[in-house]
């Protein structure tokens, strides 16, 4: 990605108040639930999201499971449509529940996530982010991660939908895990690494150590009355560079102020001031 512009994308996370509404997962089954205005009425749907994001000059989404309104493929191909009609890449669906090392329903979440790897073929999406588990770090839980994996990777064989996992929940709430996990998926699995999932001042090494095997970023940056955490945001920005990450940087925004539009527009031109 040799143009700055190209190196941005946004999440529907830093929307949901834009889409107000959202689709609760019920893990004993593949049907979307019901929709519940979590965030309010919203001003507009997920299938009109992809010409306001081009209009505001973004051209690359990750869109949140629980933001599809319905799994059914005449559904999933209007929404591939406008993407493409707009100019806007499916960068990756997270897939935003599930506990593969969850000792008593892993296989059952497993098997869940693989239908949801469905749904990112039929999009077209070039990753898939999957939970790599919420247990507490153990040799034990691990094993089962990995073992998790391993079905998905077999599941979704031929696809070009590249599986990728987060530093996020317990299992992988340290640099140690991360690496653990993925040296034994052989890069079959890629890393999409969070600016946000850990706390400051301990992220800044966990970040520095796992940021040259990432593929993938979210870039959430801290407000506070509006203003953004200069120090913190561009000391994140910085291990990012710092360890040749050329990837794109997905805008993660949750603020109440400012405004959703204004605050990634602050992230993104505090982004591109960075890079070279």
């Amino acid at each position: 990605m040799t143009d700055p512009q190209s190196r941005i994308a946004v999440s529907t996370w830093s929307l949901h108040r834009l889409l107000g509404t959202t689709y609760p997962h019920d893990l004993s089954t593949n049907a979307i639930g019901p929709e519940q205005e979590t965030y309010g009425e919203g001003e507009e749907s997920l299938l009109g999201l992809p010409s306001v994001l081009a209009n505001h000059g973004y051209h690359r989404i990750e869109i949140v499971s629980f933001h599809l309104r319905s799994r059914d493929p005449v559904y999933l191909d209007e929404l591939s449509d406008q993407l493409k009609v707009s100019g806007v890449t499916l960068q990756t669906l997270l897939i935003d529940a599930g506990d593969m090392t969850d000792p008593v329903h892993g296989e059952r979440d497993t098997r869940w996530i693989a239908g949801w790897l469905e749904v990112a073929n039929r999009l077209g999406a070039e990753n898939a982010r999957i939970i790599a588990g919420k247990q507490k770090p153990s040799a034990e839980a691990l094993k089962r991660s990995v073992a998790g994996f391993r079905h998905l990777l077999s599941a979704n064989a031929g696809s070009s939908v590249r599986l990728v996992t987060e530093n996020w929940f317990d299992l992988l709430s340290t640099s140690e895990m991360v690496h653990g996990l993925l040296d034994q998926l052989d890069g079959q699995v890629g890393l999409l690494a969070d600016l946000g999932n850990w706390a400051a001042p301990e992220k800044y090494d966990g970040l520095r150590s796992i940021f040259p095997r990432a593929e993938l970023c979210h870039a959430k940056a801290s407000f506070a009355e509006g203003q953004i955490d200069e120090l913190d945001y561009g000391e994140c920005i910085g291990i990012a560079e710092q360890a040749g990450y050329t990837g794109p940087y997905t805008l993660i925004f949750d603020a109440e102020h400012p405004h959703e539009w204004s605050g990634l527009g602050i992230e993104r031109d505090f982004i591109l001031s960075r890079l070279g």
